[in-house]
């Protein structure tokens, strides 16, 4: 059977399923066996997936995907309306710096990450010679990502994928990963049976996308093949990532400092060498002068002046490769300290301090912008650049510009 008669088939199957109650009726070739044992009736599919499904076959073609496996994966294509929820489902309220900390450190994740550095001291410390990333830093990744293996999802990444090509906020993006799953099965790297992760595509140890994967991952344990669910390969794939994506050999994330009374704080946008945060009067948190251990730093207060000050290094930037949010490089940062030894923040955070709400936020861009302060955007998003216009409009009006932004601070422009 050809390929496009084999789409054919998928497309009469589901047009028939859409006009009656029954459940999907599947093609005779290929068979595939369920993933579970007993494996429910599946609603019916939405009429026109088979039209995406044949559109996607032409294309997974043209990137030269063999028919065979094309066949097998739409066998396995399933919309899943459960994803295409989670998708769609935004934060309603800003979290706080200290509230994401709270839930991604706690002592039980370092004591682990300190057991498995001691576990795999070996293959870390090859794998930070190889690439300069270091050992605390990958487990502290693992740590975070699938808590050292125990959860690396359960969610069928076929039909999560699909799901999400076919109805999703980045359909372009869903259809790339699913190539790219398709191209990580023709090269050998990974099984039909292993396709379990997260419903946005993670897969394995620490969860890379499959276009991440096909690019950065490694062979960790000499088998000869890149497998994300293999412990050694997913080690030392995030680390090449990292490594190729500007790690910088021998440096930290960053550090808290502690700032003059008289400090100027209009020198936070500013990259100035450890010594010249020195001269404005930065010094380390226990008092200390600043060690010359980066290039640049910048000085970043997560919680305004009332809360923690830190310096973030190149690094900190790096670390966002992966998730590209100032609270996650944060605890990678504080999660690899754990893990070495080191102590959290010193300073207090202030937990009184409350976040605003999507409207809110959408309100406070809109009247900001309105007043010449431009957030570059008003989609309710808390971003650089909506933080960089409220510092800008703290500075007018006489306020100390650190940029953070809470139910207090941003009162005139909320209400």
């Amino acid at each position: 059977m050809t390929l496009f008669r084999s789409i054919l088939v998928f497309a009469v199957a589901y047009l028939l399923t859409a006009c009656g109650t029954r459940p999907p009726l599947l093609p005779v070739e290929p068979v595939q066996p369920p993933l579970e044992p007993e494996t429910p009736a599946q609603p019916a599919q939405p009429a026109n997936f088979a039209e995406w499904q044949q559109a996607f076959a032409r294309r997974a073609a043209a990137a030269g995907i063999a028919d065979s496996d094309i066949r097998q994966l739409l066998a396995r294509t399933h919309y899943e309306e459960k994803v295409v929820s989670a998708d769609r489902k935004q934060p309603e309220l800003n979290k706080m710096v200290w509230a994401y900390l709270d839930n991604a450190i706690s002592d039980d994740r370092i004591r682990k990450g300190r057991a498995q550095l001691a576990r795999y001291r070996d293959l870390l410390q090859q794998i930070e010679a190889q690439t300069g990333v270091g050992a605390a830093y990958i487990v502290a990744f693992w740590g975070m990502e699938s808590a050292y293996g125990e959860n690396t999802g359960n969610v069928d990444l076929i039909q999560a994928l699909s799901t999400l090509a076919y109805e999703g906020r980045r359909r372009d993006f869903a259809e790339q990963q699913l190539i790219a799953l398709l191209q990580l099965i023709e090269r050998g790297d990974v099984g039909w049976d292993e396709l379990r992760g997260s419903w946005a595509g993670g897969m394995g140890h620490t969860q890379f996308i499959p276009t991440t994967f096909l690019q950065y991952g490694v062979d960790g344990n000499g088998d000869g093949r890149r497998d994300p669910w293999q412990i050694e390969d997913a080690l030392a794939s995030t680390a090449n990532y990292l490594g190729k994506s500007g790690w910088q050999r021998g440096q930290r994330w960053g550090r808290e400092v502690r700032l003059a009374p008289d400090f100027d704080y209009r020198y936070i946008e500013n990259s100035l060498a450890p010594a010249q945060w020195g001269q404005l009067g930065a010094r380390q948190a226990d008092g200390a002068a600043l060690p010359n251990d980066a290039a640049t730093a910048k000085l970043w207060l997560p919680a305004g002046v009332n809360g923690p000050a830190l310096l973030t290094y190149p690094n900190f930037k790096t670390i966002k490769v992966y998730n590209n949010a100032d609270s996650y490089a944060l605890a990678i940062g504080l999660i690899a300290d754990g893990i070495s030894g080191g102590g959290g923040i010193s300073a207090s955070w202030p937990r009184d301090e409350q976040g605003l709400t999507r409207d809110q936020v959408q309100r406070l861009q809109q009247n900001l912008t309105a007043q010449g302060y431009d957030t570059k955007g008003t989609d309710g998003v808390m971003g650089a650049n909506t933080r960089r216009a409220f510092a800008a409009w703290q500075a007018a009006n006489g306020q100390t510009p650190d940029g953070f932004i809470s139910q207090r601070s941003a009162a005139p422009l909320i209400h």
